[in-house]
């Protein structure tokens, strides 16, 4: 079981990664996703899958990775355990759109398997989650996302999106602006509970994995025509900014990346290409823009 396990999650996602570019690049129409395979010293690899300078997307990357091997020391001291191996699979995206209307937006799915020195599996989990950035507040927009990924959800529990939502807007949070990153999604990990439990949420991972392309494609559609000023662009990219800060100074996947000397260019891949850091920025009163920072410092429910 644990083998099958294994193998249906990688088809899984290989496969969701060519349906995900595959359409995100007919959405742009200039530019495609390039792909670079890479394997890993320690064991395994992955297919890092990058589109820039687009019409549509000024940067984005949709990756795929499998990796296996003896469990590195941050590891070991994270797990608490001296020795023993791992295994893990999972899909991670992020897009940066050129037009601010546009939100950004991140996504991951993943599995991991933990191994004792005797090679007999000891712990096994499924982690995940997409969520929403956007520059420029559209509450319709806000409702679809939240929507489709509740939708997909309540097929397996109703009572996993107020919770799933609830740690979205508790994790992407920058504490130190006191606001959070966008205005989340869903977020979980360590989705575990014996064989069945395992079942349940193999099930669950994968529908939401299903959802991202309806829960982002139709904002795109709908908001990639929009005409944007200089002064909205500038905006943009100081909020940029702070989407840069929550990724290196409190993400734990970019942090334990980098930690555990992880492959540098996929790891990075989730930054934005312009950014600015002016000093006490400000935003005028009234404005679109501070909507949107009145709403990160507040967090909403979108859905009943």
């Amino acid at each position: 079981m644990e083998g099958l396990r294994k193998e249906r999650f990688e088809r899984f996602i290989l496969d969701l990664q060519d349906r995900i570019t595959e359409q995100l690049s007919a959405i742009d129409g200039k530019s495609e996703f390039l792909e670079d395979k890479w394997e890993r010293p320690g064991g395994g690899g992955g297919r890092t899958r990058v589109i820039q300078n687009g019409e549509v997307f000024e940067k984005g990357g949709v990756n795929t990775s499998v990796v296996f091997g003896d469990l590195p020391k941050p590891m070991q001291v994270k797990f608490g355990v001296e020795a023993g191996k791992f295994y893990a699979c999972g899909l991670s995206l992020v897009l940066h759109p050129e037009n601010p209307k546009i939100p950004t937006v991140h996504a991951n799915w993943r599995y991991f398997e933990l191994f004792d020195e005797k090679d007999e599996r000891v712990d096994a989990w499924y982690g995940g989650g997409s969520d929403l950035t956007p520059y420029y507040l559209f509450e319709d927009d806000a409702k679809h996302f939240h929507q489709i990924q509740k939708n997909a959800l309540d097929q397996h529990d109703e009572a996993l999106y107020p919770q799933f939502k609830k740690a979205c807007d508790e994790y992407f949070y920058n504490e130190h602006r006191n606001e959070g990153r966008g205005i989340g999604g869903t977020f979980f990990d360590y989705l575990r509970a014996g064989e069945e439990g395992l079942d349940f949420y193999e099930g669950m991972v994968m529908d939401m994995g299903k959802a991202f392309l309806p829960s982002y494609v139709p904002i795109v559609q709908k908001r990639r025509d929009l005409s944007f000023s200089d002064e909205e662009r500038y905006f943009q990219e100081i909020r940029r900014g702070r989407y840069v800060e929550f990724n290196l100074v409190h993400d734990r996947g970019t942090l334990f990346g980098l930690k555990t000397k992880g492959r540098i260019e996929s790891i990075l891949m989730s930054l934005p290409p312009r950014v600015r850091w002016d000093y006490d920025f400000q935003v005028q009163p009234n404005s679109a823009e501070e909507n949107l920072i009145h709403c990160l410092q507040n967090p909403r429910e979108w859905i009943s």
